[in-house]
């Protein structure tokens, strides 16, 4: 055991010094970041303590250095190291102890957004960027303050609601999302749609590991289920009304973090916990895939409509597409621990979100052509269509059933 996390910290350091080289010497050779970010990815791919859930880790960081390569920036070449970064922070997450380690870990995912949110063609949009620091910053210093309260043995009652509404501020989580429809409708797509896909995992990661570390009064979970059943309505409801694309896809974000959130409901019953952290990295894989696929379109004006409708039904939930199995093991989680309203009201709203994903995918879905963002869709919804093929799924839920989420 000893010899294995050596050489997983051998693998860490080694993708840190090729990313920090590759960063530095792209200010004059931009293809060094492009090449640097991959070759980091690969080590951390080597260094992540499942197979399964690192190949799709893998897969979206990929997927989001390609889809920069449409973005022509100030800070060309850096931005795939910092997307590199964040890749490689969340690929050997589940290989971190200690709760500072996994408190830094947030924040190395968190940072590298501060500045990718600003870049657009040419230039920085400031005042997106001055919004958006503002809010995650506050949703680190309350995510902090909670966990470092559950830690110490203080009031866990402070700790566990300023853990959960941290976590909701950083995602997107009703009613704390007040910044994600501004910020994502006018930010660039192809920063938002790294923003909206790996950013998001370790934050609900994070929070799992130290709810389950630390314990907390069950009759606290009663405040997620009520967050999580209102994000859901309210992202929904939204996305119903709104009609710009990209302000659509942030009210589905809304609801999908909604969707996420009701897996920490699981940490009351462990024989459930595994069962619900399937599901919720499933639900956000899916939602990866599908926000790089909408919003590479959005940037393109759009792209093939098939495609479009593929990850539009993944998010629905549509058997046997990733999007499913997500919200069917999300459902497993809480059926077994009681919570039945609550899974009515998953299955509701997957229902609700029906007519505007349909309308998306209609109004974004042109004819075939063969441009980077084409190439990026055409890669996600491939992704998506992986699960047609039911031992990947199996595959990829025992991967995950071994993994460690103690944070001590």
């Amino acid at each position: 055991m000893c010899v294995l996390l050596s050489a997983v910290n051998e693998l860490t350091l080694a993708a840190l010094v090729v990313l920090t080289l590759g960063a530095v010497f792209s200010y004059k050779w931009r293809n060094l970041g492009l090449a640097a970010a991959v070759v980091a990815l690969i080590l951390g791919l080597l260094a992540a303590a499942s197979s399964a859930y690192g190949a799709l880790v893998f897969a979206v960081a990929l997927i989001n250095i390609l889809s920069l390569v449409t973005l022509d920036n100030k800070i060309k070449g850096i931005d795939y190291c910092l997307v590199a970064l964040m890749g490689l922070v969340t690929l050997i997450f589940f290989s971190v102890k200690g709760l500072s380690l996994v408190l830094a870990a947030l924040v190395l995912v968190s940072v590298p957004t501060y500045v990718l949110v600003m870049l657009r063609e040419g230039g920085v949009n400031a005042e997106v960027g001055l919004k958006y620091i503002v809010f995650m910053v506050f949703a680190t210093v309350l995510f902090f303050l909670g966990a470092i309260l559950l830690a110490t043995g203080g009031d866990p009652l402070m700790g566990y609601v300023m853990l959960i509404l941290g976590l909701s501020l950083e995602v997107g989580v009703a009613p704390l999302h007040e910044w994600v429809p501004d910020v994502f409708t006018a930010a660039d797509p192809i920063p938002i749609s790294v923003i909206a896909s790996v950013a998001k995992i370790v934050p609900f990661v994070a929070a799992l590991r130290i709810i389950t570390s630390f314990g907390f009064d069950e009759r606290l979970v009663l405040f997620t289920v009520i967050l999580a059943a209102f994000s859901m309505f309210v992202g929904n409801i939204g996305a119903l009304t709104a009609r710009e694309h990209a302000r659509v896809l942030a009210y589905s974000t809304v609801a999908n973090m909604g969707y996420v959130l009701a897996c920490l409901v699981a940490a009351t019953v462990p024989e459930y916990v595994a069962v619900a952290l399937a599901g919720g990295l499933l639900l956000l894989f899916a939602n990866s895939f599908g926000k790089i696929g909408f919003f590479n379109a959005i940037k393109g004006e759009g792209s093939f409509s098939p495609f479009m409708f593929v990850l539009a039904f993944s998010f629905i939930g549509v058997p046997p597409l990733l999007g499913f199995w997500g919200k069917l093991y999300i459902l497993w989680s809480l059926v077994g621990v009681g919570y039945f309203w609550l899974a009515t009201v998953l299955v509701l709203n997957s229902a609700i979100s029906v007519p505007y994903y349909v309308r998306l995918s209609r109004e974004l879905g042109v004819g075939w052509q063969t441009r980077i963002t084409d190439m990026v869709v055409l890669v996600v919804t491939l992704l998506t269509l992986a699960t047609v093929v039911f031992p990947l799924v199996e595959w990829f839920v025992k991967g995950v059933s071994v993994l460690s989420l103690g944070v001590v």
